[in-house]
């Protein structure tokens, strides 16, 4: 075999290099340096495991040099350089936009940790019970970071590793005050875009560490399709190979061999799950190698020119370019024959390796990401955050997570702070893996968390008592649970459109709320809120409910402007305010911003979310004009590099005409179905009484059925299948407008649900039902003494709309 080849342009242009003997300054960007000394006067220009491209587009800079000085200036930067050895006192960098404030100048060798930065991610969250100390990202309050990349290894011309032979210093200085985004597209280009993953990865998964066999697999799968419970992604972990071995081969841990008492026929097992259209990854512990009781131990001896008479182990070596390639040629490619679909390689291989500072981590991602990528399939696979530069190997596993409130509560943080290092792919333990308790609003909050994550997949341990079922769950939650995993397969149509974005335009699937409204606005106000996407605003809430209300609560900042609730219909109209939204157990806050608009799909079992559908389910949100374009490619293939895709536009004209239009199909019209049938979900809109909507296919006008549910402030419209080739266009009244919300309706709920003193009940709800302003109740409720919690959630639907 042969490693395939990466593709890098290493090389900065000349006329961005500023160069003196030990010295050299290559101006990337206006906000971006390279820069290096050397007492040996050698400057590297190969790629390193992080850094793949140099060769930025021009840059315009002024340089002004004395024999003792170079001055070097862009627009945003302004760098001093005593031209000696790099020190605190003769490089220093300003960054422009602060005036003279020198806190937003650097000098060499600053700590960022403590200067103001917004870290980004770690390698596991193994052991980890609630929250730990993450690694340092590239966006901070102080405008400024630095990526050192002196100690990383290189990649030669045949794309293996090789150690640095000068010992130098080599890091980048990122000057991009709070433009995030900027900063996030330009690391992208230095070290290479984060790839499209495979459609059916957005789909649900189901994994646990246990003892399954063919049958009871297979039986089990078969009961969540009974459910109408929806998996795409089957992860069989470790006991998929022998585990139970002489211990004169050592441990279990690493098993290259189905357990055929297990899985007799390993080929019939997966070809089982790919009929119900499930994708399969297998448990990797590869730090063993070879060993004597393995199947492929024959050919892999003889290949590697050990013993196989004396049983000599198969060593694995990632430093070894022969090794590794045994290691992938017998271990591995047997079972991608049998059809296991990608790699899972977990945690026992360690950090150190024959060569100084090369991991074997990294090794095993980049290769087997390479490896994947055979056959024009798209690659991918599973494994652990490797330092800057992992985002090129999605996915992400954060390793066992523990089963507490603690743990829930960091992984809304830890996930949506990972973009601040261009790591947009995590995948967690949903419910939680190991130790801990059984507590199932927990778990119940742990799903709807994974429903808004990157990647949904649920995982426990080998306990009895910590299956991940719905059905092992209270009625109430076990139906909750089972609605968050349909629902997960329901928003494939917008997660594919947000997994390209992320490769086009640099931007993660999950921001933090800085990215949009910058750290002087939101540092310090919430903790856990994110941005899900271009249209959703996420808040999940990760602590108990609160006592005597059976609701939970999130404290929630929201931006001037209108949002509406995906799953209340409740509208928010705020000029940026923080305060608690409260849900019982079957919502959490997920805000859309008016005018948003999210394609989903009711076609969600295996099959259906790894295809573009048939059925289209669009949810539109009134209250501002609105633009969407549906993305859909071969789902399977990198063929998207190269722009092959068919593009759907959707346009919401409110503040003029309330119309709604589904623009004919842009580009490869061959990748969708021949006809697509939508249904229309309008929300938050009050229709005028005998209200006309207007419906009409290429000008043409249709007559058709609709609902329009008063109450709820939503019309449902059916409309024709069409082709790619076909416009619809929907109008309603120019009298339409933007909901008001049902506000007595609404604490009605909360107050019958309450558990407190009837008479109480009656008194907050007579207050309500006054003719009275807004201030006036709220007066008269804050006199009342009531709980906090009741307090806060009455408070919050009162104040949601302005009167």
């Amino acid at each position: 075999m042969e490693f395939p080849k990466i593709e890098t342009q290493p090389v900065a242009a000349a006329t961005a290099i500023i160069q003196g003997t030990t010295y050299r300054i290559s101006v990337l960007t206006e906000r971006l340096l390279r820069l290096e000394y050397n007492e040996t006067g050698h400057f590297e220009d190969r790629a390193s495991q992080v850094v793949w491209n140099r060769a930025f587009p021009k840059v315009e800079f002024e340089v002004n040099e004395t024999e003792e000085e170079l001055e070097l200036e862009t627009s945003f930067l302004h760098l001093h350089y005593d031209k000696k050895e790099f020190s605190a006192n003769g490089l220093t960098i300003e960054v422009k936009g602060y005036g003279k404030d020198q806190a937003r100048s650097w000098f060499f060798g600053k700590d960022p940790e403590h200067s103001g930065n917004l870290f980004g991610t770690v390698r596991t969250l193994d052991m980890v019970n609630g929250s730990c100390e993450l690694g340092l990202g590239l966006m901070s309050l102080e405008g400024w970071s630095v990526l050192d990349d002196s100690n990383t290894l290189l990649l030669d011309e045949n794309g293996w590793v090789c150690p640095r032979t000068e010992k130098g210093l080599d890091f980048y200085f990122f000057g991009y005050q709070s433009d995030e985004k900027g900063c996030l597209r330009d690391y992208y280009h230095l070290t290479g875009k984060t790839p499209m993953l495979p459609r059916f990865a957005l789909g649900n998964w189901w994994s646990r560490y246990y003892e399954y066999s063919e049958e009871s697999y297979l039986k089990l799968m078969k009961r969540f399709e009974k459910e109408n419970v929806p998996f795409s992604v089957a992860v069989i972990d470790m006991d998929w190979h022998k585990v139970q071995i002489d211990p004169k081969y050592g441990s279990g841990w690493t098993g290259f061999s189905w357990n055929r008492e297990l899985f007799p026929d390993p080929k019939r097992f997966i070809d089982a799950l790919h009929e119900k259209g499930m994708r399969v990854t297998l448990n990797l512990h590869p730090a063993d190698g070879i060993r004597g009781f393995e199947d492929c131990y024959e050919g892999a001896a003889k290949a590697m020119g050990v013993s196989a008479e004396k049983e000599e182990p198969v060593p694995f070596d990632v430093t070894d370019e022969k090794a590794l390639k045994i290691y992938f040629e017998y271990g591995c490619y047997p079972h991608e024959e049998l059809g296991v679909d990608f790699w899972w390689i977990d945690w026992q291989q360690g950090t150190r390796t024959k060569i100084e500072g090369l991991d074997s981590l990294w090794m095993l991602n980049h290769f087997h990401f390479l490896d994947s990528g055979k056959k024009k399939k798209r690659p991918m696979t599973f494994s652990r955050y490797a330092g800057p530069g992992s985002h090129r190997y999605p996915i992400g596993f954060s390793g066992d997570s523990f089963i507490t409130w603690e743990t829930l509560d960091f992984q809304p943080y830890f996930t949506s702070t990972a973009s601040n290092i261009g790591y947009g792919w995590w995948s967690h333990d949903i419910g939680g893996h190991n130790f801990g308790y059984r507590d199932d609003e927990l778990e119940c909050r742990w799903y709807q968390l994974g429903v808004f994550s990157p990647i949904m997949r649920l995982h426990s341990t080998k306990n009895e008592f910590n299956g991940k079922e719905p059905w092992q769950y209270r009625r109430d939650i076990c139906e909750i649970m089972e609605n968050f995993l349909r629902l997960r397969h329901k928003l494939i149509p917008y997660l594919y459109t947000m997994n390209h974005r992320a490769f086009a335009e640099d931007l993660p699937l999950i921001l933090p709320l800085h990215y949009e409204h910058g750290w002087r606005n939101v540092f310090g106000k919430v903790k856990n809120e994110y941005y899900y996407g271009t249209e959703m605003l996420v808040n999940p809430i990760t602590a108990p409910m609160a006592e005597n209300l059976n609701m939970g609560k999130a404290s929630t900042w929201l931006p001037k402007g209108t949002f509406i609730d995906f799953f209340t219909g409740v509208v928010y109209q705020s000029e940026e305010r923080t305060f608690d939204m409260y849900r019982p157990l079957d919502s959490i806050p997920v805000l859309v911003k008016a005018g948003g608009i999210v394609p989903m799909t009711e076609e969600i079992d295996s099959k259906e979310a790894a295809a573009n559908p048939e059925k289209l389910y669009l949810r539109i949100f009134s209250g501002a004009d609105g633009f969407f374009t549906l993305y859909e490619d071969d789902n399977e293939t990198t063929a998207y590099q190269n722009g092959d895709c068919a593009l759907t536009e959707y346009t919401l004209n409110w503040e003029k005409e309330k119309k709604f239009t589904i623009s004919a199909v842009r580009g490869r019209k061959e990748l969708i179905p021949e006809k697509r049938s939508y249904t229309v979900e309008w929300n938050a809109l009050e229709l005028p009484e005998d209200a006309a909507v207007q419906v009409s296919v290429n000008g043409v006008p249709c007559d058709l059925s609709y609902r329009y549910l008063a109450e709820e402030g939503k019309l449902i419209i059916e409309l024709p299948a069409i082709t790619a080739e076909d416009e619809i266009q929907i109008r309603l009244p120019e009298e339409t407008s933007l909901y008001r919300n049902q506000t007595k309706r609404h604490i009605f709920e909360i107050l019958k649900s309450a558990q407190i003193e009837f008479d109480l009940k009656t008194a907050v709800y007579e207050v309500i039902c006054k003719d009275t302003t807004i201030l006036e109740k709220i007066s008269e409720l804050q006199g009342m003494n009531l709980d906090h919690d009741l307090q806060g959630a009455i408070m919050e639907l009162l104040t949601a709309q302005a009167e």
